[in-house]
């Protein structure tokens, strides 16, 4: 049974069962596929550079005059919630800024969410004591916030209204999917309240 994590010393120590440690990182798993660098690093980081500056400046001098690349229209919903436009009032200068910085940003959020995962998995299954240095714990908590975003957005999550309605929606319809997939959502929620809290020094008790 998931209690929350608190300060131990220098470390944070909570309780995953390995049941929930696995839907936990499963759901990273899935958050990382999605957020995956579109270019793949060689190993060589100049060659890397080289490739993330073709991929910004790819389309320039095409013939209609227009950088080429996927319009805003077209993207996953979750991936425009996940890596938003910088200037949403003007779409060229948006997708100029996405070319030239998404990415490093979907290689740092990768990066959170691999730590989140191995932090997990790491723990052996004979325990369900999870003992996060600070540094997987600030990790972690980037990755549940990927997370909850992208399910935040598959469930259509966008106010405080429609997680009530999402609550109701699963009382109605107990034992059916969307009642699996709200009670994930909020144990994910809880998880990341936890984490934060104990990185604040703070205690949330559950």
């Amino acid at each position: 049974m998931a209690r929350a994590f608190r300060r131990k010393g220098g470390s944070l120590e909570g309780r995953l069962d390995p049941g929930e440690r696995e839907i936990v990182a499963g759901l990273l798993e899935q958050t990382r596929s999605l957020l995956e660098p579109q270019v793949a690093d060689t190993g060589d980081p100049l060659a890397d550079l080289v490739a993330d500056l073709e991929s910004a400046f790819e389309g320039i001098g095409s013939p209609d005059g227009m950088p080429r690349g996927t319009p805003v229209g077209d993207r996953d919903p979750a991936l425009a919630r996940l890596l938003p436009d910088a200037h949403r009032s003007d779409p060229e200068i948006a997708a100029e800024f996405r070319r030239l910085t998404e990415q490093d940003l979907r290689r740092r959020k990768t990066q959170a969410l691999t730590t989140g995962i191995d932090a997990l998995r790491a723990v052996p299954v004979d325990t369900d004591r999870v003992v996060l240095t600070r540094a997987q714990a600030e990790a972690l908590l980037v990755a549940l916030t990927d997370c909850r975003l992208l399910l935040a957005e598959r469930l259509g999550v966008r106010a405080e209204e429609d997680v009530e309605a999402l609550e109701r929606r699963a009382v109605e319809q107990a034992g059916e999917p969307i009642a699996y997939a709200v009670a994930i959502y909020d144990f994910l929620t809880w998880l990341q309240e936890s984490l934060a809290g104990a990185l604040l020094g703070r205690r949330l008790f559950g």
